[in-house]
């Protein structure tokens, strides 16, 4: 562990109710067995991203090879804030990112409970400098898809360099109940569909929805998840981002099962035998959050059973008590069809080093660009289009020659 204390005193503006006297305290802590427990303690009271709840930072340290480091932020002897970070190359610079990578949704820092308010602007950056001394071969902070608020709690990273993510994010008001549900979103028409969807299912060999609650289970729908999501990605020339997730996922979702009330829930739907659906989910706080999904494009896709799950989903979550069904980052037609509530994340992007400010401009730039793509609607359609395109011409010419295609492409 490496203490790094910022000995100029920061300072505060009007968020931060804190004395002159108090000096900002970076702690630098490398993964071990200790400082697992240690932050697991921490969040014990806290509310975090699900990305930084201690059963995904578990998973991932004992699963990945990237190395982890723990940043905390410690005021008047305690420790306020914690935020789990890996530490990866991207573009010949060292970024110190957080655990997950394009995988974490949402994510927000655990802080101690009514020390929000601390957290200002110098705080946060006096924090960043802290790292930059105990860590001078990191280039560069980078803490993607954060959502700016939890439980009426301010994420303290919105007060340093952010940019709109790339991408928004979408959910579901489920506070009056799900008959409400029904009436925003049309229920003579969603109903119709249902009971259609419904007798395709029975007529298939009937159905039912499965949450995996032993390891068998956990097993069965990662693998065909993985699966599942290999073809699509493969069909739509998309490099596969899953493609080497099964032992972090299987580990994480058993882990989840060690608990009365599991934060990450993952169901599947199976018709005549075959699981043709799948949605990994968390919880964060009183809001139930898909964080992916898949189907089988087989004979069935034409009954929707991703939809269908959905609704099954979406159901359950309300007679659960859930608030907000949130359907994470991606704006898709699928989930408009359920949606009214549009989410923007934000990005942290605070270099250390001037490598780390070269690159951060860079990165700013492309995120914009991305925005911007994905904002016009016939520009994002044509880009799609090319893509599965150019798979379509790598699978015939793999087919030709007798070799097979990995289902990589380029990433959006």
């Amino acid at each position: 562990m490496v203490d790094a204390v910022v000995s100029k005193q920061p300072t505060l503006n009007k968020r931060a109710i804190v004395s002159d006297s108090v000096v900002p305290l970076a702690r630098v802590d490398a993964v071990t067995e200790a400082t697992l427990q240690r932050y697991r303690d921490f969040t014990s009271d806290t509310t975090c991203g699900a990305a930084q709840h201690p059963d995904w930072v578990d998973a991932w340290a004992r699963t990945r090879s990237t190395e982890i480091l723990f940043l905390s932020l410690e005021l008047t002897g305690r420790t306020v804030l914690m935020m789990p970070l890996e530490v990866v190359r991207q573009k010949g610079c060292r970024v110190a990112r957080a655990i997950g990578g394009n995988h974490a949704n949402g994510n927000f820092s655990p802080i101690l409970p009514g020390q929000a308010h601390l957290l200002s602007a110098d705080v946060v950056a006096a924090m960043l400098k802290g790292l930059r001394r105990a860590r001078p071969d990191i280039d560069l902070v980078l803490i993607e898809r954060q959502t700016a608020s939890i439980d009426g709690v301010a994420n303290p990273f919105a007060s340093v360099i952010n940019v709109p993510s790339a991408n928004i994010g979408l959910a579901l008001d489920l506070s009056c109940g799900f008959e409400a549900v029904l009436d925003r979103i049309g229920r003579k028409r969603r109903l119709k569909k249902h009971r259609s969807q419904t007798r395709k299912l029975e007529a298939a060999g009937g159905f039912r929805r499965i949450e995996a609650k032993t390891p068998d289970e956990v097993e069965r729908l990662v693998a065909e998840f993985l699966s599942q999501k290999a073809d699509r990605f493969q069909r739509l020339g998309i490099r596969n981002v899953f493609a080497d997730m099964q032992p972090f996922l299987t580990t994480l979702f058993n882990q989840a099962q060690n608990s009365p009330a599991p934060t990450f829930l993952l169901h599947g739907l199976e018709v005549g035998g075959i699981i043709r659906a799948v949605t990994g989910s968390s919880v964060v706080g009183d809001r139930l959050i898909c964080e992916f999904g898949s189907i089988v494009e087989d004979e069935l896709v034409h009954a929707s059973p991703g939809d269908f799950l959905f609704f099954l989903n979406i159901e359950d979550a309300v007679r659960q008590g859930f608030k907000t069904y949130d359907f994470s980052v991606g704006d898709e037609g699928y989930k408009r069809a359920w949606c009214d509530i549009e989410m923007q994340q934000f990005d942290t992007i605070a270099p250390l080093t001037l490598k780390g400010r070269v690159y951060a401009l860079a990165l700013q730039g492309v995120i914009g660009a991305k925005r911007r793509i994905k904002a016009n609607d016939r520009l994002w359609a044509l880009l799609k289009r090319l893509r599965r395109g150019t798979a379509s011409a790598r699978s015939d010419a793999s087919s030709s020659d007798g070799s097979s295609t990995d289902g990589s492409g380029d990433g959006d």
